[in-house]
């Protein structure tokens, strides 16, 4: 656990660096990320014997063959280009990627055809209570056909991720609302969220905002890792030399 969490204040000490070239944050933001630290300041005070409950996770690794297969895609099919998103939707390193970046991402690459997006979850509980409950409410919105764009109204709204707020947001996508909290109340997407929180870890994965760039090769995607909400001229690089190799 204490090795998880050391990996942890690693990608936020990359991402704080990193914003430095990117649009100033917020209010908002600069007090989610120091909460961010606080708590894994509180995880990483606790009894050394309840930290060594878990087992020390594997450094990150800087290359990774990820699985390429989703229900969900972002982008055309044949994008030469595939980049896996690993997320949580509580992180507010991830609420800034996806407000800073992620807007560029899509104009430049997405939208032309370059590149498409998978996102994968990897709800952090430990810190972020509701992140598992904003991971269902999507699941449960793509099932009606509003994937993205749920994805989308809980990055804006992430101060406000209990139930009865997800519930108002899956009425202002118009989705029919018994359909919807009932889907929560089942559980119906917890396996599949806890099994790509398993994958991730399995794959050396512990930070979020995670992302895997690369050429698609069947149902897989071989390419680098890129850790944190970086600002944008780090992707377009990453990117337009993945291209150029191929």
């Amino acid at each position: 656990m204490k090795s998880f969490l050391l990996a942890m204040m690693s990608a936020i000490i990359i991402t704080m660096s990193g914003t430095v070239m990117a649009a100033p944050m917020t209010k908002e933001q600069g007090d989610a990320i120091l909460k961010e630290l606080r708590d894994i300041k509180e995880l990483l005070a606790r009894p050394q014997q309840q930290a060594q409950q878990a087992p020390s996770a594997p450094q990150g690794p800087q290359n990774l063959t990820v699985k390429g297969d989703a229900i969900y895609v972002l982008g055309k099919n044949d994008a030469p280009l595939t980049m896996v998103e690993f997320t949580d939707y509580q992180c507010p390193f991830c609420g800034r990627f996806e407000a800073s970046t992620f807007p560029e991402i899509k104009k430049n690459f997405i939208d032309t055809g370059k590149l498409r997006l998978i996102l994968r979850d990897l709800p952090l509980s430990d810190m972020h209570p509701f992140a598992l409950k904003a991971a269902q409410s999507v699941h449960c919105a793509g099932d009606q056909g509003k994937f993205w764009e749920m994805k989308e109204l809980v990055f804006k709204n992430q101060a406000k991720l209990d139930v009865d707020s997800l519930a108002g947001y899956a009425k202002d996508l118009a989705l029919n609302g018994d359909t919807f909290k009932s889907c929560m109340a089942d559980g119906k997407h917890l396996k599949e969220i806890g099994d790509e929180a398993k994958y991730a870890q399995s794959l050396g994965i512990n930070g979020t905002p995670t992302f895997i760039l690369g050429r698609s090769a069947g149902d897989s995607v071989e390419g680098r890792v890129i850790v944190g909400a970086q600002p944008f001229a780090v992707f377009e690089a990453a990117i337009n030399e993945t291209l150029a190799k191929h």
